[in-house]
């Protein structure tokens, strides 16, 4: 083999390497059987949820009216009305839970929100610190599982987030259902089932008290929870996943809308990618197994940028290969993509037809092709500010 062969192969070996981490993450959860969430009104430590909430007018109540029924003794709702500039407020103070208001026009982003919040608390602290979306419904029991998990072992917990299409929604938005699926759901499950700590996804969040009063929160970043999951790590708090406590949301109706929160999600993980890899891997060469993991897992880009990424890749081996070249470095990625395959199959048979029917999958590489200006705006014009995305 000479330098190109070697270099070749590189580009195969790093590539293969998040393509296996999504292969057995996705095959181990499809083993682990989720058991039900406990009652609402199991006897727990008192919690206080924390809302943030940007002119959440419209879905506020929704939230809270199903919030309501999960609060035990002792409980304390705290809705952080943001820069609002419509009726968020009087719809929280309307259903009797507290509310402070932030006005800043120049720090502006969900983390600044989340340590304004947890300021307004440190007077009378509570156990745990569950943070929650101003859009997101909390599943029946799993405040209790949160709150109970977070201080029970003094880590973060995380809940089951998942994303679904609205009521007649485009056959692609199944498609970022079953995405989401894979990276809020089956990837951390995979991870549990290893005993590895997993990505914070933003809402659905519990914290113990010594843990929330000490992270980095107040920022910009797009990607908040990210960050904060590397922050954690690092730190020798790494969160553990609950999958026994389901959070949800809707997608947004509106093609612009949705376009605008995937560019936000998706150029914010490239960005802790390329900041927060290193930094864990360096944390790593102390010993610290959980920093290895979600260095890896966090090393794995969104699906679609994995799938283009790996695809151009391989065609481009194959024909290095074709014309004189080392066949090694194609038979590599070859094999890699072809695990991930069946661990992506094992994921969608065990958690995706509800989202994902068969008559979709056939979209899925139209899917995918489509995405290709959002990571070359990655390059030219990467997101770099928090922007509210519009729910309609």
């Amino acid at each position: 083999m000479d330098w190109i062969d070697y270099c070749a192969l590189a580009a195969a070996v790093l590539l293969a390497v998040p393509l296996l981490v999504l292969a057995v993450e996705c095959a181990v959860a499809s083993l682990f059987r989720v058991r039900p969430a406990p009652k609402a009104g199991t006897a727990r430590v008192p919690c206080v949820v924390l809302i943030p909430a940007h002119d959440e007018e419209a879905g506020l109540g929704r939230t809270l009216d199903a919030l309501a029924p999960e609060l035990g003794p002792g409980d304390r709702v705290l809705v952080v009305a943001d820069n609002c500039t419509d009726r968020t407020a009087r719809v929280a103070r309307d259903r009797g839970v507290e509310v402070v208001e932030r006005f800043d026009a120049t720090r502006r982003g969900k983390g600044y929100a989340l340590a304004f919040g947890v300021d307004a608390v440190r007077d009378r602290p509570p156990a745990v610190v569950v943070v929650l979306d101003a859009d997101c419904v909390i599943g029946p029991g799993g405040l209790v599982r949160l709150v109970e998990l977070a201080h029970e072992t003094q880590r973060p917990v995380q809940a089951a987030y998942r994303m679904n299409p609205p009521a007649g929604a485009k056959p692609e938005r199944g498609i970022a259902a079953f995405a989401f699926v894979v990276k809020n759901v089956v990837r951390p499950l995979g991870l549990k089932r290893l005993g590895q700590p997993c990505l914070l996804t933003g809402t659905g969040m519990a914290f113990p008290w010594p843990v929330i009063r000490a992270a980095k929160l107040g920022h910009g970043h797009i990607v908040e929870d990210m960050q904060l999951a590397v922050d954690l790590v690092v730190a020798g708090h790494g969160p553990l996943f609950a999958p026994d406590a389901a959070v949800s949301a809707e997608f947004p109706t509106a093609d612009a809308a949705a376009g605008s929160q995937r560019r936000r999600w998706e150029h914010g993980h490239l960005r802790v990618i390329r900041a927060g890899v290193p930094r864990l891997l360096a944390s790593a060469l102390t010993g610290r197994v959980s920093s290895l993991a979600l260095a890896l897992e966090l090393g794995v880009p969104p699906l679609s940028a994995l799938v283009l990424v790996a695809g151009v890749v391989l065609v481009a081996l194959a024909g290095y290969a074709a014309f004189g070249g080392s066949p090694w470095p194609a038979g590599v990625l070859s094999a890699a993509c072809a695990i991930a395959a069946l661990g992506l199959t094992a994921a969608w048979l065990r958690f995706g037809r509800s989202v994902l029917p068969v008559r979709t999958l056939l979209r899925v590489p139209l899917y995918a092709v489509r995405k290709v200006p959002l990571y070359l705006g990655f390059i030219t014009k990467p997101q770099a500010e928090w922007v509210r995305t519009e729910r309609v």
